[in-house]
């Protein structure tokens, strides 16, 4: 056994024997910290502290002390220092953008005394055992400074086809707690991609909120758009006109909810067959003569569902416009499910916002973080069937003369 691993062993079981066992295991992952620390630092060296060797690389200098946050409570860890460059042990690298913005929610309430018992119990599960303004202020301006940057950034060639989606969050607003639709827009440019273009948060889904957040989107470079694939959302439609020139694909998943709810639980069985039947025509027209057909068998006995129907028609179908390799994925928005339910399982940990910006930063963080995944797996829509969307043929140089 070397002159080290003798020192090690007496140094742990000195810990073993004097500290408390509420503090074991805080102390015991001090102890591994600061000799994980030194085993990296002697390698970034060339050699051990004290020793003399034509391998050094660097020498050490000093330390800095820093308080490790852990499921075991506080740890006090001194981090060697460098002459030359730095070092920062892996186990103490900063936490991931969406990780940084939940504790940053959950420190806000904190510190604006809205906290309630479970979230006092939150942040002792977490590990921290106090927090202050200044903290909260560093933290909360390093994410917003990223998230801003993100949800503000300039968008380039053509995206012709955008997905809308809304989830519900609780917020606190003039000492009442209300109910908030943060709205996530996601597009497929014509690499194929998909992108997450923006976010905002709303209390409302009237036309001049859709107006708003659109023209926010066209400003910022949003062109090209041909379908925008959302629920029912109220004043979308005529916003999507006015802003993007583009039609408006219901969700077809949320419309089946509509329609079966109009109908008795006997009967819907028979329902959703009968609506599938339409969904899975060849073409648009075949689509349109099935549905005509099937408003006149439910007009006699289910009057508000041929009613739905008859409203629906165009908004329902517009998919079939389109190509038919993207049908199963321009039809509804359940491409965002996955988003959805982690940005409902991230929000659920908070439960109740202390503000509309605290929700901005969580959610605009996870939506930073699901961009770069995107960015790097596989393309959504392959190349040349995104091609086919958008008329890209070359004018003749007499027509741009005339223009």
């Amino acid at each position: 056994m070397t002159k080290n691993s003798l020192s090690d062993t007496a140094a742990l079981r000195a810990l073993l024997s004097e500290t408390s066992d509420s503090n074991l295991l805080a102390e015991m992952l001090g102890f591994v910290a600061d000799r994980l620390m030194a085993l990296d630092v002697d390698q970034l060296c060339g050699a051990s502290a004290h020793e003399r060797s034509s391998d050094r690389m660097n020498h050490r200098n000093g330390y800095r002390s820093r308080a490790w946050e852990t499921r075991a409570g506080r740890v006090d860890v001194k981090i060697p220092k460098l002459r030359k460059g730095s070092y920062l042990p892996e186990f103490l690298e900063p936490r991931r953008a969406a990780e940084k913005a939940m504790t940053a929610v959950i420190q806000e309430a904190y510190v604006q005394g809205l906290s309630t018992r479970s979230v006092d119990d939150l942040v002792k599960a977490m590990g921290m055992t106090g927090v202050s303004k200044s903290q909260v202020s560093r933290l909360c301006g390093e994410i917003d400074e990223r998230v801003d940057a993100f949800l503000n950034r300039p968008l380039e060639g053509e995206w012709p086809y955008l997905w809308l989606d809304a989830t519900y969050i609780k917020v606190r607003r003039g000492g009442r707690i209300v109910s908030v639709a943060a709205i996530v827009a996601v597009a497929v440019n014509l690499d194929g991609r998909r992108e997450v273009l923006g976010i905002a948060v709303q209390p409302s889904e009237a036309e001049v909120f859709w107006d708003e957040f659109l023209r926010s989107l066209a400003d910022r470079g949003l062109r090209g758009t041909c379908l925008i694939i959302a629920d029912d959302h109220k004043g979308l439609k005529a916003a999507a006109a006015k802003v993007l020139g583009a039609t408006v694909q219901r969700c077809r998943v949320h419309f089946m909810r509509n329609a079966l709810a109009c109908v008795g639980k006997k009967d819907k069985p028979i329902v959703t067959a009968a609506l599938r039947t339409a969904f899975d025509q060849d073409t648009l027209a075949e689509s349109k003569e099935h549905w005509a057909k099937l408003i006149d068998a439910f007009e006699t006995r289910h009057p508000k569902l041929a009613d739905l129907m008859r409203r629906a028609e165009d908004d329902v179908l517009a998919y079939k416009s389109f190509p038919r390799e993207h049908w199963v994925k321009i039809h509804s928005t359940n491409p965002l499910e996955r988003l959805n339910k982690e940005i409902k399982r991230r929000t659920n940990v908070v439960g109740i916002f202390p503000n509309e910006a605290a929700v901005t930063r969580l959610v605009g963080a996870l939506m930073l973080e699901q961009n770069d995944e995107w960015a790097i797996t596989r393309r959504y829509m392959t190349l040349e069937t995104v091609a086919a969307i958008c008329d890209t043929t070359p004018m003749d140089p007499a027509t741009i003369a005339a223009l």
